[in-house]
């Protein structure tokens, strides 16, 4: 099975099996699912999380409370922008009024109480969570097919940032067998449910930068962290 039927197939079941969670329909995203509160729980048990003091968290519905969950552990909060079309927000816990920490790390507030960052900007990552559409216990992981997660930890490793720890959240009927995995995907090292947690001890590859020869013109003039990233690659020493 290719990766766009897994996709189909996930979205399938979530939505027959009533696991499916606002916003609806989750066909095309990464789903946001019934308990992923208690996943994040879950992921806010692990030692890595504990040990970080900064973050990189997904956009997407259902790693809301796992962004909430940063700043209320007091950790400094990086997300992406959607699509990558504005680089990086970070989010202080310092920067939140008592009270305001659900909205602000909405997408809509992280705008308005976050900071645009430039790449040179980004302090060390001490972990990634990423979205997924489907995983396995051996560390491969299904997006939506759009490649956002993958270009964000390769610009990170294109900074200079060590390897960082790759974590999701998702619905153990996210949870496949195997899925297929291209040399550009990340795998991910925990996957946490709200049931269980799985370390997979992954032995697939994950980037050490930027693959240059994949990216097409029409993405650097959509993602400026790309052009950043290109123009300072460039740049005479």
């Amino acid at each position: 099975m290719d990766k766009q039927a897994i996709r189909q197939m996930v979205w399938d079941r979530l939505t027959e099996a009533r696991q499916a969670a606002f916003p609806l329909p989750v066909h095309g995203r990464i789903p946001n699912f019934v308990g992923a509160a208690a996943a994040a729980a879950r992921l806010r048990e692990l030692p890595e999380w504990r040990r970080a003091r900064a973050v990189k968290v997904n956009p997407d519905a259902p790693q809301h409370p796992v962004r909430l969950a940063a700043i209320l552990d007091g950790k400094v909060l990086y997300m992406p922008t959607p699509r990558l079309r504005a680089g990086f927000l970070c989010l202080r816990p310092e920067w939140v009024p008592p009270g305001k920490e659900r909205y602000a790390t909405s997408i809509k507030g992280m705008a308005a109480f976050g900071r645009e960052v430039v790449l040179e900007e980004v302090e060390p990552i001490d972990l990634v969570v990423a979205g997924s559409v489907a995983v396995d216990p051996l560390g491969g992981r299904i997006g939506k097919g759009e490649g956002y997660s993958d270009r964000e930890y390769a610009i990170l490793r294109e900074l200079g940032h060590p390897e960082m720890p790759i974590v999701t959240t998702v619905h153990e009927l996210q949870v496949l067998d195997r899925v297929p995995v291209d040399p550009h995907d990340i795998p991910v090292d925990i996957i946490c449910t709200p049931e269980r947690v799985i370390r997979t001890h992954t032995r697939y590859p994950r980037p050490q930068g930027i693959d240059w020869s994949r990216v097409t013109d029409g993405e650097l003039q959509a993602m400026p962290p790309l052009r950043q990233l290109l123009e300072r690659r460039l740049r005479p020493r």
